[in-house]
C-alpha cells in the first residue's frame, strides 16, 4: 500500500488550510470559503488528476492497520471532484443549503457537522464494501450530512434545491421535504447499485444523512438564531455612512430570496466600520460585533 503525497497534493492541502484559516480570522462565511477551496482544488486536479487522486482521495483499504498514515484522506477527499458536473452539482447545493444552515447554527457548529458527516459517509460505504478498490472523492457525504442536520433542527425552513422529477427542477422546498425525498431516492439507488453503473457511492450519501440527523440532536441548540427575513433594519440604518452602504441596505430590504439577502448582508458588514472605534465588523449568528471593542448590535 502506497500513496504519493507529491507537490500538487501538498499545494492543495495548503490551499484548503489557508482558506479555512483566513475565513476564521476574517469571520467570513464558511460556506463560501468551502466553495472556493473546492474550486481551486478542482483546478489543480484538472491538471494533475492522477497525483491528486493518489494523494488526496480516500480508499477503503486505509481503514486497515497499514492504512493509518493515510487516514487524512477522509478529510482531503471531500475537496476532490472527478469532473466539472460533479463539482458544479455539489457546489450548487452546498451554496444554498450551507449558507442557510450556517446562518442558523454558526460557523463552528456548521464546520463540525460538515466534517464529521463527510467522514461518516465515507466510513459507512467502506464498512459495507470492505474489499472495494474504489477511490472515494467529493463533498456529497458532507452535504447530505448538512441536509440531515438541517432537516432535524429546522424542518420548516425553505431552501433552493434541485429536485429530480424526471427532469432536474430547481425550486424552493421545505428542508424536511428535501431530506425525505433524497433519503428515499438514495436508498433505492443503493439497493440497485449492483445492477447499475453510475460511479456514485450512494451508501456514503445515506451515511452522511443519517449521521447529520444524529449530530444535530446533540450539537444544534434549541434556541434558534434569527432569520435574515426578520432583520432589525433600524439597527442597520444606524451604521450607514456612505452611498454604497445605503444602496446595499436597500437591496437587503427588497431582496426576496433569503440566501441572496444573506450575501448582501455579508457585503454590508464587510464594508462597514464600528461606529465606536472604526474597526471592522463580523457576524456571529444573530449579532453584528466589532473585531476590536465590545460594540455589538442584535439583528
Amino acid at each position: 500500500m502506497e500513496t504519493i503525497l507529491d507537490l500538487p497534493s501538498m499545494i492543495s492541502i495548503v490551499v484548503i488550510l489557508a482558506i479555512l484559516t483566513v475565513a476564521h480570522i476574517k469571520k467570513t462565511t464558511l460556506t463560501i470559503s468551502l466553495l472556493l477551496a473546492n474550486i481551486i482544488v478542482f483546478f489543480i486536479y484538472s491538471i494533475y488528476p492522477v497525483q491528486i487522486t493518489l494523494g488526496l482521495a480516500f480508499n477503503t483499504a486505509y481503514l486497515s492497520p497499514a492504512g493509518v498514515p493515510y487516514l487524512y484522506t477522509l478529510l482531503t477527499s471531500m475537496f476532490v471532484h472527478s469532473n466539472f458536473a460533479h463539482l458544479f452539482g455539489n457546489m450548487f447545493v452546498l451554496f444554498f443549503l450551507g449558507t442557510a444552515f450556517e446562518r442558523r447554527v454558526g460557523s463552528k457548529i456548521f464546520l463540525l457537522i460538515y466534517v464529521m458527516t463527510g467522514v461518516c459517509g465515507a466510513v459507512t460505504f467502506s464498512f459495507i464494501h470492505l474489499n472495494s478498490t474504489i477511490f472515494l472523492v467529493g463533498a456529497s457525504g458532507a452535504i447530505f450530512g448538512i441536509l440531515g442536520a438541517f432537516a432535524t433542527a429546522y424542518p420548516r425552513d425553505e431552501v433552493v434545491m434541485p429536485i429530480p422529477v424526471g427532469i432536474m427542477l430547481i425550486t424552493r422546498v421545505k428542508v424536511i421535504t428535501a431530506a425525505i425525498l433524497f433519503a428515499t431516492l438514495e436508498t433505492i439507488l443503493s439497493i440497485w447499485s449492483p445492477y447499475i453503473s453510475d460511479n456514485t457511492a450512494h451508501l456514503a450519501h445515506i451515511g452522511g444523512l443519517m449521521s447529520g440527523i444524529v449530530l444535530s440532536l446533540f450539537l444544534v441548540r434549541n434556541s434558534k438564531s434569527k432569520s435574515s427575513g426578520n432583520l432589525n433594519l433600524r439597527m442597520l440604518e444606524r451604521l450607514v455612512k456612505t452611498p454604497e452602504q445605503s444602496e446595499i441596505l436597500e437591496r437587503i430590504k427588497n431582496e426576496r430570496i433569503e440566501e441572496v439577502r444573506e450575501l448582501w448582508l455579508d457585503k454590508f458588514i464587510e464594508i462597514t466600520k464600528c461606529p465606536e472605534c472604526r474597526s471592522g465588523l463580523y457576524r456571529q449568528e444573530n449579532e453584528i460585533r466589532c473585531k476590536n471593542c465590545k460594540f455589538k448590535i442584535i439583528l
